[in-house]
């Protein structure tokens, strides 16, 4: 028996994934928090991978006498740690 095998490349463009909500939305850009990894343990104790999110939000922000759009996770919104505009 034979098998035939197709090895596909696939190429993605960074703002394609931007728009999309993709991997580059989840990073806060005040404190570089990203996402955690770790295992998923069912009732019957079997594992699986498991990925925790930051939980960023897309504000308007005064910095340098400037409006500016960036992303912040709630944790720095809530210290302070930015005005929003």
């Amino acid at each position: 028996m034979k098998y035939l095998v197709i090895s596909v490349r696939i190429s993605v463009d960074m703002s394609y994934s931007k728009i999309q909500g993709g991997v580059i939305m989840a990073k806060c850009e005040v404190c570089s928090k990203d996402v955690h990894f770790g295992i998923k343990v069912s009732h019957s104790h079997r594992r699986s991978n498991k990925m925790w999110k930051a939980n960023v939000k897309k504000v308007r922000v005064a910095q340098n006498g400037a409006v500016k759009t960036m992303n912040v996770c709630t944790r720095c919104l809530r210290s302070n740690k930015v005005t929003r505009a």
